[in-house]
């Protein structure tokens, strides 16, 4: 049990508390006690190590020295993520294609998603898939999809995001809304030339 008394002490010192500060948060009466514990004098029974562990933020077994204790975020149930800003480069097609514009003006903030750029919705083709007018659709850097994904398409001068399907050994490239009162777009043989993938979607934020 030697190691439980250790991790008491350091994760106090962590904390910057004193040992009576830890008392009144262990509900000892006085810092007695903790000294006691943390100099391996007294015998905790699991009641005790589970507040212990409370007190902490770090699960019983961490504390025991069962587990590895998580240096960097001693506190139970948060998960780090990165926030970083991307481009929102201005609005996409839910329906017909309209002029695409990769200039950037403004800048969107996402979290937890793996997104290189945002475009506004514009339209309602793709409402079977929750993209409503307005929303902002994240998406991802990269030249292919796996047919079916949504993804955001250049057509000439022209962008449009819908479900996309590529059939090489017929020469078709087929565009699918999600709404039904929308018919495929389709491209054969040469007409092929003109498109090309700017990204995936990867997450919408809904609009109000």
């Amino acid at each position: 049990m030697a190691k439980i008394y250790e991790n008491i002490k350091n994760l106090r010192k962590k904390k910057g508390w004193s040992q009576t500060e830890l008392a009144k948060r262990a509900g000892y009466t006085d810092r007695t006690s903790i000294a006691k514990i943390e100099n391996g004098n007294v015998d905790l029974p699991q009641s005790r190590i589970a507040k212990f562990a409370e007190v902490f933020g770090v699960t019983e077994s961490e504390l025991m020295g069962l587990d590895k204790i998580n240096e960097n975020l001693n506190i139970k149930n948060l998960i780090p993520f990165e926030v970083k800003e991307i481009p929102l480069l201005g609005k996409i097609a839910c329906g017909e294609p309209i002029f695409a514009d990769e200039e950037c003006s403004q800048y969107s903030t996402v979290s937890g998603i793996h997104a290189d750029f945002a475009l506004e919705a514009q339209g309602d083709s793709m409402i079977g898939d929750r993209i409503y007018n307005g929303d902002i659709v994240f998406c991802r850097n990269q030249p292919t999809v796996e047919n079916g994904e949504i993804a955001v398409v250049i057509i000439k001068d022209e962008a449009t995001l819908k479900h996309f399907f590529y059939y090489p050994d017929r020469g078709l490239v087929i565009l699918k809304a999600s709404n039904p009162a929308y018919e495929d777009l389709i491209y054969m043989d040469d007409e092929m030339a003109d498109i090309r993938i700017l990204g995936k979607a990867v997450a919408v934020e809904f609009g109000i």
